[in-house]
């Protein structure tokens, strides 16, 4: 039935994974998250379930990050909670490592938030529905890179090729790939559910609105491009979105609770959204919270998908598998690479490939990197895909019920993303152990070696950094016992670091040098961390210190002679 989900669908869960698919083909690397892959892994890899320490994950940030996502369902002192439920779920090198559900599905009653009696209440569960919002926008996506495979569109061709009224209002140059990355000018929002009458005067609407940045000048996120490009892949293929959402991607892939217009007997396994008054809509319940997709009739390109933490688990995997799961495929490798590669350098922060949002740390938190992509929704969902450990991330929750003004869900797809980030080892490139910063924010951490020269000698030492550019790690020396320092000047990466270090996202050690002046002096590494956000910290080895062929200091046998304030010894 068009825009139905199956109302027989079951959930797979982790357990059914585990007795229904296959072996998973892991390969790789498996629980390293300083040893990036490049490329996919095999396109037989099919999820089955695991525990975080059979995947090489070290479980207890995963739990961390749980405790995270549920305390955030209880109310602060001077305020609300951030959301009633939440779904999280985690996976590694074909693995769903960990699903958990908490609090509420549906618990309010009005937008105030008045309880609803106990016996009206809908615990969340592992597979409750939930309202994606512009999650959807990946749907969409994937779509219209299955017509770029077809010979249907080209990327790189006017939109009013496709669609000729759109070229109105000076748009016939804007392609496809300018909607895709959100460069064409368009503004970010316009309310056709209020502005006009019907679908299509409402989609005549979006599709001849007046640009308010010339295009591709500019980064804007916004709706009308992925709303355009719905009825672009609809007049090239002659099918509406929904239908080729349901062929193309969650019917090859088994992915039985996804979809538009969930069937009304699924509304007890559907979470809540918001008490709506504008539009009087009430309490919203298994329609779209999304007020424009709502006025399309449930399906838009910009929001409408409904789905569950185990479809989601699907198709991340499928992306990391460029593109197969099950021995289906939906998309090619090369187009999942373009999909996941940064189309947007000219504007540095708005990493965008086709359709995938990239490197966002303020909710891949420690994963961001150039080859983590993702996408985030209003209604309080997460979607993080790291290509690199081959790693996915899904947080589901209904933030918006009952009121879209009761906070961000950002710290709950911080928390979660830094907890896979952080279950993934980094081991010490010499001996058993390395000194580590943490990633606790708001702090500085120091790390203090003497050095007994007496004349010119240099300092080696390794390091992994993976910090936000604001979190920075210096590296200074004293000949005054620490009465001064002055910056000292390394090379480490192929660069030379002349003051503050950041980087992030390369996950490799590199061995670093200093010249150190002459006579004794101290070295002091010192890593800085501001109010919020954070990478994966740093790792410091090896450290010592040579003065012509004589060692004078090996903190890898002798790491008493380190002064450590905030640093400590890790082993992974």
């Amino acid at each position: 039935m068009r825009g139905t989900l199956r109302t027989a669908a079951v959930l797979l869960t982790a357990a059914a994974l585990a007795a229904t698919a296959g072996p998973a083909q892991a390969g790789g690397r498996g629980g390293r998250f300083d040893q990036p892959e490049d490329g996919f892994p095999s396109p037989r890899t099919v999820l089955r379930s695991g525990t975080p320490q059979s995947a090489g994950l070290d479980p207890a940030p995963l739990e961390r990050a749980w405790d995270t996502v549920t305390g955030l369902e209880q109310a602060p002192e001077d305020g609300h909670p951030l959301y009633p439920g939440a779904v999280l779920t985690y996976g590694h090198e074909g693995r769903v490592v960990m699903t958990r559900a908490s609090g509420y599905a549906r618990l309010y009653a009005d937008g105030a938030g008045t309880l609803l009696p106990a016996d009206e209440r809908i615990a969340t569960r592992t597979d409750t529905i939930y309202d994606l919002a512009s999650i959807s926008k990946l749907f969409t996506s994937v779509v219209v890179m299955q017509q770029v495979e077809r010979g249907r569109i080209d990327l790189d061709a006017p939109v009013a090729r496709y669609v000729p009224e759109f070229a109105a209002h000076d748009k016939a140059g804007i392609t496809i790939r300018q909607l895709l990355t959100h460069t064409s000018g368009f503004p970010a929002f316009l309310p056709f559910w209020s502005a006009y009458p019907d679908p299509a005067s409402r989609m005549h609407a979006a599709l001849t609105a007046e640009t308010v940045n010339e295009p591709g000048s500019t980064y804007l996120y916004s709706d009308l491009n992925l709303i355009t490009l719905g009825e672009v892949v609809h007049r090239v293929s002659g099918e509406p979105l929904e239908r080729l959402v349901a062929e193309g991607i969650t019917r090859p892939l088994a992915m039985r609770d996804t979809g538009y217009n969930p069937d009304p007997s699924l509304r007890p396994r559907i979470a809540a959204t918001e008490f709506q008054t504008a539009p009087d809509r009430g309490m919203v319940w298994g329609q779209v919270h999304d007020e424009n997709a709502w006025s399309f009739g449930g399906v838009a390109g910009h929001a409408g998908v409904f789905s569950t933490a185990r479809d989601l688990s699907v198709l991340a995997q499928t992306m990391i598998n460029g593109g197969s799961y099950g021995g289906h495929r939906i998309l090619s490798p090369a187009s999942v690479q373009q999909m996941i590669t940064n189309e947007n350098a000219a504007f540095p922060g708005d990493d965008h490939g086709l359709g995938f949002e990239l490197d966002q740390r303020w909710y891949m938190g420690g994963l961001a990197s150039q080859r983590t992509a993702g996408h985030t929704g209003y209604t309080g969902t997460s979607l993080v895909i790291d290509f690199s450990s081959r790693s996915f991330v899904i947080l589901l929750t209904n933030r918006v019920h009952p009121s879209r003004s009761w906070g961000s869900v950002n710290p709950a797809r911080v928390a979660a993303a830094q907890g896979m980030a952080e279950a993934l080892a980094v081991k010490p490139r010499e001996g058993r152990d390395a000194w580590f910063s943490g990633t606790a924010n708001a702090r500085t951490a120091t790390l203090t070696v003497p050095v007994p020269a007496t004349g010119p000698a240099e300092l080696a030492f390794d390091q992994l950094v993976d910090t936000e550019s604001s979190d920075l790690l210096t590296l200074e020396v004293s000949t005054d016992d620490g009465a001064s320092w002055a910056p000292l000047p390394y090379r480490a990466g192929g660069e030379v670091v002349e003051g503050g270090y950041a980087v992030a996202g390369r996950r490799t050690w590199d061995r670093a040098r200093a010249a150190l002046p002459a006579g004794p002096s101290l070295v002091r590494w010192t890593y800085t961390q501001d109010a919020s956000l954070s990478g994966r910290g740093v790792y410091l080895d090896g450290i010592a210190v040579t003065q012509g062929r004589r060692t004078v200091v090996d903190a890898e046998h002798h790491p008493g002679v380190v002064t450590a304030d905030g640093w400590t010894r890790a082993r992974r």
